[in-house]
């Protein structure tokens, strides 16, 4: 089992005042409410919680075909094409 399944959740009835304070942390700490809000879930539960922000879940995980073709996308991405530039 991948323990490193993100689980997504969608919450009612949410009181008022939580909603505000939320609101208020994004807000002062310039992080996404989706980042502020997992922080308040992970201090409710008592566990520490350190937002990742960084691809570490999935290096390694591409075939050699697929890391190929991702390569070969973005040198096409790379290259100018002389009539947009008339």
């Amino acid at each position: 089992m991948n323990k490193n399944i993100i689980k997504q959740y969608t919450l009612r009835n949410i009181p008022k005042e939580v909603d505000l304070e939320l609101k208020r942390k994004t807000q002062e700490s310039g992080k996404s409410f989706n980042q502020v809000a997992v922080e308040a879930l992970a201090i409710g539960c008592n566990k520490s919680f350190r937002y990742k922000l960084d691809l570490s879940d999935i290096i390694g995980t591409l075939s050699d075909e697929e890391a190929y073709l991702i390569e070969e996308e973005i040198k096409r991405q790379h290259q100018i094409d002389p009539s947009l530039w008339l």
